[in-house]
């Protein structure tokens, strides 16, 4: 008995890292596959109505890629031109850091001490700033390089979705089939919900965030916005990245502290009020993770695909404790998950 739970424990070992290996090495194809996935369940609705209203699906599915590939390559591109005017722009920031640092020490009547910005000012010119750019957001760039590949995946998934009910039918017996079929569509109903839910959340966060800025007249407003969107999937983290971002900027751009304070006081509301009534309201009860389990997560698909595993390891989470919470046997898992 000792000996099996020994070599039972090793085999799992292996597995895990030939999976974590796996998926590091393979991170160029199942990036964009993953995507497509969450891409298929947020879209699904959309294709589920022009199917009802009688366009021949293969048109919808043409119409919803060609929106898609409209949206993201907008979204990139606006995305990658407001980092290049953000990269052009940042030197400034440190000449502003001395002038403030200057100031302060001079009312406090303190000795003088200066920040020497030029040398590092001047060496951080656009090429530079793009290259450190490139490099921590990369992922998001060769994402938009390989759209095709995104778009190919997603082609294939909404074609077959709904095709594996035929399936179970054509090869199980009818009670074992009606079984197989009810858990299959309670994953998919309720992944489809928490994955449209989230996004829609995320966007109205990021959008909330961006009149905020624009109204103040904060730089880079766009891109502080578009990152509210994305970091939004990463919770607590995300949103104090997201809040403390604009707000460093806010304090160095202005004058005085009391546009940069506003700016957080506001922002901060708008993620506490996304967060904890709006979100909970629309997502319901039973979904919400453990701490430990996000924070797990977070490291691991982190590691794994750096920001962008980030962004994809709580929804990635959050299908697992669905998934297992449907099947007969597995709940446990789910109950050792949530948080509750």
């Amino acid at each position: 008995m000792e000996d099996n739970k020994i070599t039972t424990v090793s085999l799992v070992v292996i597995v895990i890292f030939i999976v974590g290996v796996v998926l590091r090495l393979a991170k160029p194809v199942l990036f964009p596959f993953f995507l497509a996935i969450f891409l298929s369940f947020i879209l699904y609705p959309a294709l589920d109505f022009l199917t009802r209203i009688k366009i021949p699906r293969i048109i919808s599915i043409i119409f919803i890629l060609l929106f898609t590939f409209f949206i993201l390559y907008l979204l990139g591109t606006l995305f990658y031109s407001t980092g290049k005017a953000f990269a052009a722009e940042f030197p400034k920031y440190g000449e502003k850091m001395n002038e403030i640092l200057t100031s302060l020490f001079e009312r406090l009547n303190l000795p003088q001490f200066k920040i020497e910005t030029s040398d590092w000012a001047g060496e951080l010119n656009l090429d530079r700033i793009g290259k450190i750019l490139g490099s921590s957001l990369g992922p998001f760039f060769s994402f938009l390089s390989n759209l095709f590949l995104v778009l190919i995946f997603l082609v294939f998934i909404l074609a077959g979705r709904g095709r594996v009910k035929q399936k179970i039918q054509k090869y199980l017996d009818k009670k074992r089939a009606e079984k197989a079929n009810s858990v299959i569509v309670n994953i998919d109903r309720q992944v489809q919900r928490y994955l449209v839910i989230k996004t829609i959340v995320s966007f109205f966060t990021g959008v909330f965030a961006l009149v905020v800025l624009l109204f103040f007249g904060v730089d880079f407003a766009i891109i502080f916005g578009f990152l509210t969107f994305l970091l939004n999937y990463i919770p607590n983290i995300g949103s104090f990245i997201a809040t403390a971002l604009p707000f460093t900027i806010a304090v160095f751009q202005f004058e005085t502290i009391w546009p940069a304070f506003w700016i957080l006081v506001l922002l901060t509301t708008i993620q506490l009020i996304m967060a904890n009534i709006i979100e909970p309201r629309l997502m319901g009860h039973g979904l919400g993770l453990s701490p430990l389990v996000v924070l797990f997560f977070l490291f691991f698909w982190g590691w794994l695909w750096g920001l962008p595993g980030m962004i994809l390891a709580v929804p990635i989470a959050a299908i697992i404790k669905i998934v297992f919470n449907n099947i007969p046997g597995m709940q446990f898992i789910a109950a050792f998950m949530s948080k509750e």
